[in-house]
């Protein structure tokens, strides 16, 4: 399977694995996922910013601005309560599962804008 070859949805799966552990910026899920991930996932911002737009939009996860760790102003993600619900399902990545909690990760023309 070549690099582009990664099911839709699963990088927003990534993202509320990620975020289960403690909330971060995006700098820091990219790092964690491919920490984990052991270098096969590499999250560039270009991938990870709309994703996390998405789950944003469908409730999974919700946003701050805070100061990082070196002291600039980062946007921070944080699970909500929805998003640890959906977290739990393991059947599919988000955008593909009908199960109640990720039906509204389904792309909608509101998701490709």
């Amino acid at each position: 399977m070549g690099q582009r070859d990664v099911v839709q949805g699963t990088l927003e799966m990534l993202i509320l694995k990620t975020l289960a552990l403690e909330s971060m910026h995006g700098y820091g899920v990219a790092t964690r996922i491919e920490q984990v991930s052991q270098g096969v996932f590499r999250v560039n911002p270009g991938s990870l910013l709309p994703a996390l737009a998405r789950t944003e939009r469908a409730g999974y996860v919700k946003s701050e601005w805070r100061a990082s760790e070196n002291n600039r102003r980062a946007k921070y993600y944080a699970l909500t309560a929805r998003g640890r619900l959906g977290r739990n399902c393991n059947l599919e990545p988000p955008s593909l599962c009908d199960c109640p909690h990720h039906g509204s990760m389904k792309n909608s023309p509101e998701d490709l804008r």
